[in-house]
């Protein structure tokens, strides 16, 4: 089994890529799925985010309101440390378990689609990382359009991530997730 890492900032297109990839015949394992599937009610994480960014992240029916846990979340890079410390051990445990899966499935080549990647233990099960990229202005729209938020709440978001060149420096493979630039040409060595 061959796993690649599967990364970029927010807006990059990464969605976009392992879309391709999955029609392609690699299995994808979302790292969006992973996060909301460890922070469900009743979850560990749950409580221990509480105790660290408020008992009001839960709502009154016990889910996580995800709204709010990301504006404190991404409020400072020492409050995304402490998500990050909380959730990414149980996010890492769920990866391998899906890898399991993939190759009990008998997949050959799988994706795992995480934005803090590299900030993660995850990265080390994975042969290669690819990196996705956009630029600024172009994930910003892309951001406002996909998740109903204020330009203000996505510039803080796009803050709270390292640079281009930490996402440079830790690439295999850079995709370039806009035109005129082709998404299967830049991956054509891994097909």
């Amino acid at each position: 089994m061959t796993v690649y890492g599967l990364t970029g900032k927010t807006g990059a297109g990464k969605s976009t890529v392992a879309a391709f990839l999955k029609e392609k015949g690699f299995y994808i394992i979302d790292g969006d799925v992973i996060a909301r599937h460890i922070t469900d009610k009743g979850k560990p994480a749950l409580k221990l985010l509480s105790e660290h960014f408020g008992a009001d992240i839960i709502n009154a029916d016990g889910t996580l309101n995800r709204k709010l846990l990301a504006s404190r979340a991404f409020s400072s890079p020492e409050n995304t440390a402490v998500l990050n410390s909380i959730t990414h051990p149980l996010i890492t445990e769920e990866f391998e378990k899906e890898i399991e899966k993939a190759v009990k499935e008998g997949y050959t080549k799988a994706v795992i689609d995480a934005a803090a990647l590299l900030e993660s233990e995850c990265k080390n099960l994975c042969s290669k990382i690819i990196v996705v990229y956009a630029p600024e202005k172009m994930r910003l729209k892309r951001i406002l359009s996909r998740d109903g938020i204020t330009e203000r709440e996505a510039k803080t978001r796009m803050k709270a991530q390292k640079s281009d060149e930490y996402y440079f420096s830790h690439a295999d493979i850079i995709v370039k997730s806009y035109l005129p630039h082709n998404i299967e040409k830049q991956l054509q060595t891994i097909l």
